[in-house]
């Protein structure tokens, strides 16, 4: 259910919208308020997934009542209702936030196209809220190594600007972290950081799921739709596993990077996007550049700051922290006690083949934990350790 706020003292075209609104979806839950003053009491006593508010009211303006819930729920979207002659403060409103704005009298495709929009784009923002609390108890970079060492001192110089960063290494070896701290750690930090793994989603999808599509693009386009480009304004994409897009997404992708607009599947109108790109792969993006897997602009455009993430077998020395961590954070999840390990099983664990990098230390660990006795020994790490 979409919980969507009217905020108009003309009374007719409150009613207009919330027929309109109510017979399009019965998923809409339309509520009214006659000015800015009602709509803010509204606002701050429950959450609404939409507002569409006036620009002229007595009272309190359009902008007074945007810039109000910016401050107070920054996340709500509003759309701004204007007059003929208010277009000029619907276009500033824009800058100040706005979603989008519509003209009186509305027209019905444009007000439905425009509340979809901004009914998907809160969607994405809520599901990112949660990524990041998520992300903020679950992604730490534990390690003292020198390799390690080099990568924290890169993120620190690199983050805080716009720069493009590439993140290579084989599977399991950490970077998503990688992308998560540049994240973290830059002035798009407030914003959105969405991801979208490449090797994931089908070639045929890839395009609309990045740049969005209209409605009637392809058979099950039953609506308009913003792509991840679109949710991640403001903030960064993380294209990981990028080396398996195709070449006609990359293309897409290239021109994103080249223009800073996109154009969702089926349209060919442009939409600005102001937003960071990280990638990673596990490729080697030079022999698929040769054998013609990977466009070679593409990744010129992509590597501006390349990071490589070292292997587990390269930084041994941080195997003793990470097991510490992992011993915390499984007795913490599982809500047992913490199970200490023997420096014996330390050596056998720091001197293990680990082909499967951090993620297979991980597993290695919780069985350890789950199977082995009070305190693991080294006699556990060589019965468990393999298996």
């Amino acid at each position: 259910m979409s919980k969507i706020l009217i905020i108009e003292d003309e009374a007719a075209i409150r009613r207009v919208l919330v027929k309109i609104l109510s017979e399009e979806s019965d998923t809409y839950q339309v509520e009214e308020a006659e000015d800015g003053l009602i709509g803010i009491e509204k606002i701050k006593n429950d959450d609404f997934d939409l507002v569409l508010c006036d620009i002229k009211m007595p009272k309190m303006d359009g902008v007074e009542v945007l810039e109000a819930v910016k401050k107070i729920k920054p996340e709500t979207p509003m759309v701004m209702i204007s007059g003929h002659g208010d277009l000029d403060t619907a276009v500033n409103t824009m800058r100040l936030g706005a979603f989008d704005y519509i003209s009186k009298p509305p027209d019905l495709n444009r007000l439905l196209n425009t509340v979809r929009n901004a009914l998907d784009r809160k969607e994405l923002v809520v599901e990112n809220k949660l990524l990041k609390k998520k992300v903020g108890k679950n992604f730490q970079m534990i390690g003292e190594s020198k390799p390690i060492s080099n990568i924290k001192a890169i993120i620190e110089k690199v983050a805080p600007t716009d720069a493009r960063v590439l993140i290579t290494g084989p599977n399991g070896t950490g970077k998503e972290l990688v992308a998560h701290w540049l994240h973290q750690k830059s002035e798009r930090s407030k914003g959105p950081m969405i991801e979208v793994n490449c090797a994931a989603i089908p070639s045929e999808l890839i395009e609309s799921e990045l740049f969005g599509h209209v409605k009637g693009a392809f058979t099950s386009a039953n609506k308009d739709r913003a792509g991840k480009f679109e949710a991640a304004n403001g903030g960064t994409i993380f294209l990981d596993e990028i080396g398996d897009m195709s070449l006609s997404a990359q293309a897409k992708v290239l021109r994103a990077l080249q223009e800073s607009r996109i154009q969702r599947v089926g349209s060919d109108k442009d939409i600005k996007v102001n937003v960071r790109v990280v990638a990673a792969t596990n490729k080697d993006l030079k022999k698929e550049i040769k054998e013609g897997r990977f466009r070679e602009d593409l990744y010129h455009r992509l590597a501006v700051i390349l990071i490589q993430v070292p292997a587990l077998n390269d930084r041994r020395d941080d195997i003793p922290l990470l097991i510490n961590y992992f011993s915390d954070k499984i007795a913490g999840e599982q809500g047992t006690v913490k199970k200490a390990f023997s420096e014996k099983a330390i050596k056998l664990l720091q001197d293990y083949d680990w082909t499967g990098n951090i993620r297979e230390l991980r597993n290695v660990v919780e069985r350890l934990i789950i199977l082995g006795g009070t305190e693991v020994s080294e006699s556990d790490v060589k019965m468990f350790a393999s298996k």
